[in-house]
């Protein structure tokens, strides 16, 4: 009897003991946390994870876990969003965004993107055994013929798969429902006239109306491109809530009484891609191009292009361009990140949501360059806190993902980066990165 008796007593220790062992896989213990929604950075904070998402917050033992990290002197940030991506080789391109942090990544169409092609990358972000981020994406694009972007981009654009082309109203309606039957953000709707010389027509008013309307009623959104306040406004006027880049919107907050009063009112969310104006002017700064260098994650190919003679000549011509706006010989990036920050710092205030994007393409790197983002937003006067809730809360919020990404909080998904420095001295301070997670596991990156 006796001997049972203990028996059933080793049974129930083994048995609380293995539970005790199991009841985190990972903690992080004693770090500096920035959760990513807005509130003050806490300090010395533990963080229990079980089943890749938070279970536990401060009141943390390591006893408990299967594996630990110590944050002593680290800073936690939730995994960064880059809410502005295209990429024709994400094979390459997944492993560099999970390097440098950008855990969540939005695909807003290009010349690869069939359905198939959007398939693979959404299967390929939801697996843990390579690094991929997790993939949000819209729809094809649906432009006009002649139009942005097959004026713009060479590439694989063909009407039906990677493109829809628009000829009138009534097939908008059927393109609609088509592209809603796939696991979509939005529609992707190029108003634009350029981006840049020969000039075309802007979509016409009705085209956009129609892909509206359409959109709504099959519980969907619709994500414009829009380069100038016009087509801000024709945006606005069709009621579209997400504008896909915030670069060359430029707000004058006495004069655009009409056009401030639709955003008011319509509330839409907007993507910065800020990283347009510096990667056109890449060229033009070689010290530039060698800290880009200096990671060793990117192809050689990539620094060939800063010295053509092509890239050098547009490089030129986007400088005249901003030599001419700010009537100066010497131009700066501060001085181009100023007046267009000084616009979100007001919007926002006023409640209008800003998502940190990039645009990648011409040295507009992959992970890279979300960091350069942050920075430019940080020369032109942004707190740095609200420069890492953009990166974070807000995108999530824009793709409809706040109840599960975007924040470090009780029962949500971990993806998370460790820092060595603290990102609310200098934003620049994200790049010192020590362990990036996805859903609670250590992510694998890239050797320097």
């Amino acid at each position: 009897m006796r001997y049972l008796i203990y028996l059933v007593l080793v049974c129930c220790f083994v048995a609380c003991t293995s539970n005790q062992q199991h009841r985190f896989d990972l903690v992080i213990s004693n770090v500096n946390l920035i959760d990513g929604t807005g509130k003050p950075i806490q300090s010395n904070v533990s963080i229990g994870i079980k089943d890749g998402r938070v279970t536990a917050i401060d009141s943390v033992s390591i006893e408990g876990a299967k594996n630990s990290i110590d944050g002593t002197g680290k800073f936690l940030i939730p995994g960064l969003f880059d809410c502005h991506v295209h990429t024709s080789e994400f094979e390459k391109d997944f492993p560099r965004f999970m390097h440098y942090g950008v855990t969540s990544i939005f695909i807003t169409g290009g010349s690869s993107c069939t359905n198939e092609y959007y398939a693979s990358m959404r299967s390929y972000g939801n697996q843990d055994t390579l690094p991929a981020p997790i993939v949000f994406h819209t729809s094809q694009h649906f432009t006009m013929e002649g139009r942005h972007p097959l004026k713009t981009y060479q590439g694989n654009w063909e009407d039906g798969k990677t493109v829809f082309l628009l000829n009138d109203t009534l097939q908008i309606e059927n393109l609609v429902k088509e592209v809603t039957q796939y696991p979509i953000i939005g529609i992707k709707l190029t108003i634009e006239d350029g981006p840049h010389p020969p000039w075309v027509e802007r979509m016409p008013q009705a085209f956009i109306n129609k892909v509206q309307k359409e959109a709504m009623n099959y519980d969907t959104e619709v994500f414009a491109h829009v380069s100038d306040n016009v087509e801000l406004e024709m945006a606005m006027d069709a009621g579209i809530q997400n504008i896909v880049h915030w670069t060359g919107i430029d707000i004058d907050f006495q004069r655009d009484t009409v056009l401030l009063e639709k955003i008011y009112q319509v509330r839409p969310s907007f993507i910065t891609t800020f990283m347009i104006d510096k990667g056109f002017l890449y060229p033009l700064f070689p010290e530039w191009v060698a800290d880009l260098r200096q990671e060793n994650v990117f192809d050689e190919a990539y620094f060939e292009n800063a010295n053509k003679p092509e890239f050098l000549a547009r490089a030129e011509q986007n400088m005249g361009f901003w030599r001419d706006y700010f009537q100066k010989d010497s131009v700066k990036l501060a001085d181009i990140a100023a007046f267009q920050v000084e616009d979100i710092i007001a919007l926002s205030e006023n409640g209008i949501r800003f998502a940190l994007g990039t645009d990648t393409g011409f040295f507009v790197m992959p992970g890279y360059s979300l960091h350069e983002e942050m920075q430019l937003l940080e020369m032109g006067g942004m707190e740095p806190l609200d420069i890492i809730k953009m990166g974070t809360y807000n995108a999530a919020e824009m793709m409809h993902a706040q109840d599960s990404l975007g924040s470090i909080e009780m029962g949500k998904i971990a993806n998370m980066v460790l820092l060595d420095k603290n990102p609310l001295d200098e934003i620049r301070n994200t790049m010192a990165i020590n362990t990036v997670i996805k859903r609670g596991k250590v992510q694998k990156r890239i050797e320097k």
